[in-house]
């Protein structure tokens, strides 16, 4: 994970709707990286099923994403931590995803 992805997911939490737009998130205070890079994380954090791609550069954030926030979503082993969450896939974790395979 990057710092950038932090603030994505922490953007999108904060959005009424829960939902974020690349172009909208570019414009942001907190996010100094281009459209293309946003774009890519975006991507990235779809995969590991923190943000949900629900059109053309628009994302929303699943119950993973917040639980990711929260500290208590492991992003590279996909489970809840400590059997928080609702997955059925609860298993205690060593803690938050480091994985550098997430910074592709």
């Amino acid at each position: 994970m990057t710092i950038w992805d932090d603030r994505i997911l922490e953007i999108i939490r904060a959005d009424d709707d829960k939902i974020g737009k690349v172009a909208n998130l570019k414009d942001s205070d907190n996010i100094h990286v281009g459209r293309t890079q946003i774009g890519r994380r975006c991507r990235k954090l779809a995969e590991y099923g923190l943000l949900r791609k629900i059109g053309d550069g628009v994302y929303v954030i699943t119950d993973e994403g917040e639980a990711y926030l929260e500290g208590k979503y492991d992003a590279e082993k996909e489970r809840y931590i400590n059997g928080g969450g609702s997955s059925s896939d609860k298993e205690e974790s060593g803690g938050a995803a480091s994985d550098p395979s997430i910074n592709g």
